[in-house]
Order: structure tokens, then sequence, then C-alpha cells
């Protein structure tokens, strides 16, 4: 299972932080997931090898427009292990889910953001993982907790009917913030997501990862497919 989060100086602790606290709490990995804007400085191969997980390139493309967005994929899909768009709104929902290149849409419901039907079949036509992000009703209080809770519970319903591929986050800003995998199940729980379904969530991150590898390495060519190209193997 893995956890994606973001460090400094997009979060309030450094990766080796983050990594140290997701060893102890019996995580298999990190993706390190700060916004393109607020990257991370770290040795991922270094820290993996003190630490015994997995530490994962990722990056969170937070764009305003499509133009934006489909530029900064063009610009870090071949160098980042995990790539994800910040969603949300109707316009970059629909973009993410419908670019193949694209592996994450992070925050589907932010922002007042929808998902809807179409979305959610484009995003299991391409691909493209949902996010159920955990945050909002670990860390938020009142009728924003509650307004979390309902679109996570939205999320789910679309998600399961359409058999979409999706992540489990917490999407801890400082290794403090960090739970262990059973609390997170736990939370699941209280929202009517089994144990099970947190878990997958959480073991995609690890799935993702391993396949991009695959990709990226200058030993995977397969005939008929354009080398670039993030998209399932059949």
């Amino acid at each position: 299972m893995y956890e994606a989060v973001r460090a400094q100086p997009d979060g309030k602790s450094s990766v080796a932080e983050f990594v140290e606290r997701a060893a102890d709490y019996g995580f298999d990995g990190v993706v390190v997931r700060n916004h393109h804007d607020s990257r991370a400085d770290y040795d991922a191969d270094a820290l993996s090898a003190e630490y015994g997980i997995d530490v994962v390139a990722g990056l969170e493309v937070h764009a305003e427009d499509q133009q934006t967005a489909s530029g900064s994929v063009g610009n870090y899909r071949t160098t980042e292990t995990i790539l994800a768009i910040h969603g949300g709104t109707p316009a970059l929902n629909r973009f993410a889910v419908e670019t193949d290149k694209v592996d994450v849409l992070a925050h589907p419901m932010a922002d007042g953001g929808d998902v809807n039907h179409v979305i959610v079949k484009a995003a299991a036509d391409n691909g493209v993982r949902l996010e159920f992000d955990l945050s909002g009703v670990l860390r938020l209080s009142g009728g924003r907790r509650v307004r979390a809770i309902q679109s996570l519970r939205k999320l789910w319903e679309i998600v399961d009917h359409y058999d979409a591929p999706y992540v489990v986050s917490a999407e801890p800003t400082s290794h403090l913030e960090v739970r262990a995998p059973r609390e997170l199940k736990a939370v699941g729980e209280q929202l009517g997501l089994s144990r099970e379904f947190v878990e997958d969530g959480l073991v995609e991150w690890g799935r993702l990862a391993e396949r991009n590898r695959r990709i990226q390495s200058e030993s995977f060519i397969e005939p008929g497919v354009e080398r670039g190209r993030y998209e399932e193997e059949p």
C-alpha cells in the first residue's frame, strides 16, 4: 500500500520525514505528488535504500485551464513516474479523463466540482484513476466535513457502477498527518466503503508506478505501440 504526499515546499515536511513515517506505519511506498510549480528536492533511490520502501517521483499539474494543463502534461509525462491532474472544474475533469497520458484525476469533487457518468465512463475507457481523497473527512469539521463525506459517497456510487479505476489517499501535507493503512480503512468504513475497497485504492498507486516504470524503461519496446504512450496493457 502507498500514500501520496505533498512535501516541502508544497507541504510542511521533507520527503525524508514522510518516508520515515510511512515506513514506520507499514506502507510499501510513498508517492511524492507536489504541484508542478512547487517541486520537491529529494533523492528517491537514496531514500528507498535508507528506509526500505519505494519512493515514487510524481507530479500533480495544477492549471487554470485545459490548454495550460495540456502543455504541462507534455512537459512532464516522460520525466515523472506518476502524473496527476488537479481537477475540480468540469473542463479540467473532462480533459484529464480523456487524456490517456494522465494517470490520476486528483480532487475530482473539489471546489464545487462534480463527476457524472460521462466523466467516469471516459476514465474507465482511458485508464485514468479517480482519486478518493480522504483528507476532508480527516481534517475538516462541521458543514465542510459533511460535504466532503457526501461527495465521496456520490463518487463511490458512480465509480462502482462503471467499475472505473481509482486510487485512495489522505493527501498529507505534513508527516504528522500520515495515518496508518488500518486507520484509513476504518475511515472508509465510516463512509460505507469496504476495507478491501480502500486497500485496493492504496495499492493502486504502486501498480501504476510499476507499470509506468516498465513503460519508461529503455528495454520496453512493444511492436506497433508508440513509445511514450501510457495506456493499459491488453
